[in-house]
């Protein structure tokens, strides 16, 4: 598999993505990732420094046009923690944990951006505003509570499955409740 490859197809996925729910600056994207699945092996069995640094570099590449923020989900062996820059846990009040992600523990993707981002550290949860998951390793606890699936042209990035999704707010109220924010009709007075 051909790094360059993979970048193309991360890029593709984070542009469609973005489509779907703009982000910037007060936005989190969490992402999960089997570097193992994407080189075709089952997750956690052979972890891939080479493809953990190409993904970060090319999430990094968009995250600083938009200015949103990266989260980037552990392995099972850390309870599927993330890592995340330091700011963006003090902006959202997210508790750091005492951990440093390996590739053993943490796995590949996660111990690359614990070395790579600025002040980096670790997290429990948290509660992102879109998610970007490779190699089916579930990032649904760190979404917003109403997720919606985005369905992207590319259903892989190397031999990994890619699924995505952006959140929404809750739609409450019932068969009278009004969601569009055009002009107001007279039967709401």
């Amino acid at each position: 598999m051909s790094v360059e490859i993979i970048r193309e197809e991360v890029v593709t996925i984070v542009r469609e993505l973005l489509q779907a729910k703009p982000l910037s600056e007060g936005h989190v994207l969490v992402i999960g990732t089997s570097t193992s699945e994407i080189i075709g092996q089952r997750i956690g069995s052979a972890g891939s420094q080479e493809v953990a640094a190409t993904l970060y570099e090319s999430l990094e590449a968009v995250r600083v046009t938009h200015g949103f923020a990266l989260a980037f989900q552990c392995c099972e062996h850390l309870n599927r923690a993330l890592v995340i820059e330091r700011k963006t846990a003090e902006r959202f009040g997210w508790p750091e944990v005492t951990v440093i992600p390996v590739p053993t523990a943490g796995g590949a993707m996660a111990a690359h951006a614990f070395r790579a981002m600025q002040d980096a550290v670790v997290v429990e949860s948290i509660q992102a505003d879109a998610g970007i998951d490779i190699g089916d390793t579930f990032i649904g606890m760190h979404l917003k509570p109403i997720a919606v699936p985005v369905r992207p042209s590319v259903k892989q990035v190397g031999e990994a499955h890619v699924t995505m999704a952006v959140t929404r707010p809750k739609l409450i109220g019932g068969v009278r409740a009004v969601y569009d924010r055009g002009p107001l009709n007279d039967s709401c007075r």
